[in-house]
């Protein structure tokens, strides 16, 4: 009779985290589909040892005032660049609000972000990063055999 218990209770247990991680799929499809939420892949070792080169990370598309000190951002360079820093200072330039932002393993800030530059900020639980470790390094790789590419067809 115990063990019948503990089977139905492990049985329950189990369609509960199913059930949870179907509704966590459902959400983080429909929230990406609607530029909510995106994701982004670490390469560099800027914000290291937080984050490293193949992390996989969420990024929440916020307004740049729910942007705090210490939060990690993401934000996009005119050259087309993308960085993944974060946020030191917050200043309020004329009418405009702009970012100081710096990479954890990096000596010197980045210097002014402009808040149009900014594509969202890193989710974190408190003061983690949530991050998927290693499961970008697919991305990075075919990143770099059409980077290749590209290279070989021009030459």
């Amino acid at each position: 009779m115990i063990s019948m218990k503990m089977k139905n209770s492990s049985d329950k247990i189990g369609v509960a985290v199913e059930a949870f991680l179907i509704l966590l799929i459902i959400s983080i499809i429909f929230l990406s589909a609607t530029r909510i939420l995106m994701f982004a892949v670490v390469e560099g070792k800027s914000m290291e040892p937080v984050l490293q080169t193949g992390d996989l990370v969420f990024v929440l598309k916020v307004p740049t005032s729910s942007i705090h000190v210490g939060d990690v951002v993401v934000y996009r360079k005119p050259s087309g660049e993308f960085v993944i820093h974060r946020t030191i200072k917050i200043l309020n330039v004329g009418d405009k609000v702009v970012l100081v932002t710096k990479g954890d393993n990096n000596l010197i800030p980045d210097g002014q972000v402009s808040s149009q530059w900014i594509v969202g900020k890193v989710f974190s639980v408190g003061a983690n990063v949530v991050k998927i470790p290693g499961v970008g390094y697919l991305t990075l790789c075919l990143k770099s055999v059409a980077s290749d590419l590209q290279h070989s067809l021009i030459k």
